[in-house]
């Protein structure tokens, strides 16, 4: 088996020197009020990288208080949404200038693959920066033709002071998809980074200051989630929170905002997301969907193809082909260009992944291949998969959020079609088939937000993206997004003596 760590702490790159490390609040870098810190840890080898500032209650005050004044004074919700345009451009600039070193952070951080985030995050989150720049400029109300003699016409405008709560598995991507469309509608942001990945965030603050965004618009706290994104959930002088991550915690945020200002709320949450291989597919093309829905970001993807079900008549040829291609993935140091995917980013998610391996072998299913941490040093865990599992089994009801995948086999296309909605989640769906029918009742039929024909993650800044179920609700992504941070405002005047309604 290729999939090995040598356990080393080696790099195959110079890993950058850490300049950023404290909150950053009305456009300076700042200790926390109470001098605390917390560390962040390097996967790769389970040691500390850096100590960071732990924000509390105080400095979320502080930073919504600056958040406040630049929405109520400032000039970013009041200028043009072109000159918005303008300086979200710049930012993009900035970051196509620093792609390596920001690449390198979230991998150092995160144990992602350094020529991915090179390739794709960084890149990519500077585009979507650039596709929300060039909707600034394009947020329109309505002219509304009223029954009574009324002219009316609506008015899109700024939410106001919104928070962005987002995770570890992708921190470039995840920040961006918040904050861009936040910044095009006029807002001004906090952001609070997962604290098993702050130190990204922290960069793009210093960049989004030079590129001109004024001080107090975009704020990051970095933190745990019981204090500084407790006291955002219940804050009451922030008018949204977006959320990305767990469905426990995206219940605990709708609890704290009905709690206090009854502030708005969008979640993207969890997944168990179903991909059903018929009959008529091609084996290997669908063996290849199959491996890049699960391994790709070490199955730490909420969108991940994590149920992978397969017709009889190809179950056991794609079942001998997939447990061959996973074999052959080259599991190791995320700065190794040859490596497919690195460690786990913590010990506990390891920890979880293993226990859930347990889980699979008691429920009866086969170990098909994988199933072990790999050596000592570092959260590596070997590519796993499970076949003839049953539907109802916790593998296969659970988000696992690993390179963790169970195979199910099914009959007829209503069978797969109720497999596939069988799960309290609904956040994506894949297909692979042949046929233009059995793809259009498959895909209407699935009760989940993105479903992918024939590929997988395809992702772009223009295709909304979000749940259904308890993968839960509104979209990121699109211009869907730009209009979840604002507000709808009807106008009504009397019209005299006009000639016409």
């Amino acid at each position: 088996m290729e999939n090995q760590s040598n356990g080393k702490s080696e790099s195959h790159l110079n890993i950058p020197k850490i300049k950023f490390t404290k909150l950053f609040i009305n456009g300076q870098f700042v200790d926390s009020v109470s001098g605390k810190t917390f560390e962040t840890f390097d996967p790769r080898t389970g040691k500390v990288i850096t100590t960071v500032a732990a924000g509390e209650k105080e400095d979320v005050d502080l930073a919504v208080k600056a958040a406040r004044e630049a929405f109520d004074h400032g000039p970013w919700p009041r200028m043009s949404g072109a000159d918005r345009g303008r300086i979200m451009m710049k930012l993009g600039d900035l970051i196509d200038e620093h792609v390596e070193e920001l690449a390198a952070l979230d991998s150092l951080d995160g144990g992602k693959l350094f020529q991915m985030g090179k390739i794709v995050d960084v890149p990519s989150a500077a585009n979507m920066l650039r596709y929300y720049a060039g909707a600034a400029d394009k947020i329109h109300g309505e002219v509304l033709k009223m029954a009574r003699p009324f002219h009316g016409y609506t008015l899109m405008e700024p939410m106001g002071v919104v928070a962005h709560i987002i995770p570890w598995n992708f921190p470039t991507t995840m920040f961006f998809l918040k904050v861009s469309p936040a910044l095009a509608a006029g807002c001004t942001m906090l952001v609070k980074p997962a604290e098993q990945t702050p130190l990204s965030a922290l960069f793009y603050a210093h960049l989004a200051k030079l590129a001109g965004i004024p001080d107090g618009v975009l704020n990051v706290v970095t933190g745990y989630g019981y204090t500084a994104g407790s006291a955002i959930a219940y804050h009451m002088d922030i008018d949204k929170v977006s959320f990305t991550g767990s469905t426990k915690v995206g219940r605990s945020i709708m609890q704290a905002a009905s709690e206090s200002n009854l502030k708005q709320v969008s979640l993207e949450l969890g997944g168990k997301s179903p991909l059903l291989i018929f009959d008529d597919a091609d084996v290997n093309k669908a063996v290849d969907i199959a491996v890049l829905g699960i391994f790709y970001n070490k199955g730490e993807t909420c969108a991940a193809s994590s149920r992978v079900l397969v017709q009889e008549g190809i179950y056991d040829e794609f079942v001998k082909k997939i447990i061959e291609k996973a074999k052959s993935w080259v599991v190791g140091d995320p700065f190794d260009p040859k490596v497919q995917y690195g460690p786990q980013v913590d010990e506990k998610q390891l920890k979880k992944i293993l226990e859930y391996i347990e889980h699979g072998k008691r429920e009866g299913a086969t170990l098909a291949t994988g199933g072990r941490r790999i050596g000592e040093v570092g959260y590596y865990v070997e590519p796993t998969i499970f076949t003839d599992v049953k539907e109802h089994s916790l593998i296969a009801q659970d988000e696992i959020f690993g390179p963790f995948l169970c195979v199910i086999k099914f009959k007829t296309i209503e069978e797969g079609i109720k497999i596939a909605n069988n799960t309290k989640f609904g956040l994506a769906a894949g297909i692979v088939t042949n046929s233009v029918d059995i793809m259009n009742t498959v895909s209407r039929s699935i009760r989940a937000g993105t479903i992918w024909v024939n590929c997988y993650f395809a992702f772009d800044s223009s295709c909304p993206f979000g749940g259904y179920k308890m993968s839960g609700f509104g979209r990121d992504a699109g211009m869907h997004a730009v209009h979840k941070y604002l507000q709808t405002k009807a106008i009504v005047t009397p019209l005299v003596n006009t000639p016409w309604l």
